[in-house]
């Protein structure tokens, strides 16, 4: 049969694009041992807060973004949506001039303290990113965009420490 290597090449390729992009789907470790997270979570603001156990206290509701503010015991977190990738890079951006610690996922963000988001990355998945501290920075004196997040509550109620 003449379709035989075309045949063998091109199972051969799916089996190796299977392969690549298949995990075992159960716990991998990285290199220091640490489990890494589970697949990303997406959806609506509402299915992620459901994912993690959070009745959302909405804060803001625009076509652009939608941001809740959730409770995890005595710790608050912010849980915000995009529109777009790139309104959510923007916004990262823009955020993390303020310092504190961001779980990033595609199209949303949750923004609290490390330990909170880390428990989060168990059930969302996403990146841990860090903002720059600039608390010990002398500014000049200008002020910050809106649209930032503290440490904490994840809203700008200006700098802390």
């Amino acid at each position: 049969m003449r379709l035989t290597r075309p045949m063998l090449a091109l199972t051969g390729a799916v089996a190796v694009l299977a392969l690549a992009g298949c995990g075992s789907g159960g716990e991998e470790t990285n290199g220091d041992g640490k489990s890494e997270a589970p697949v990303m979570a997406t959806g609506s603001l509402e299915h992620l807060a459901a994912e993690v156990k959070c009745e959302p206290n909405m804060q803001t509701d625009a076509d652009t973004i939608r941001q809740a503010i959730c409770e995890k015991g005595k710790e608050k977190y912010v849980l915000a949506t995009f529109a777009t990738d790139r309104g959510q890079r923007e916004w990262i951006e823009t955020a993390k001039d303020y310092g504190g610690f961001y779980l990033v996922g595609r199209k949303w963000v949750a923004v609290g303290e490390e330990k909170v988001l880390e428990d989060l990355r168990g059930r969302l998945g996403g990146d841990v990113e860090e903002g720059i501290d600039h608390s010990s920075m002398d500014h000049g004196g200008g002020a910050h965009p809106s649209g930032g997040a503290g440490k904490g509550t994840g809203g700008h109620s200006g700098h802390e420490g």
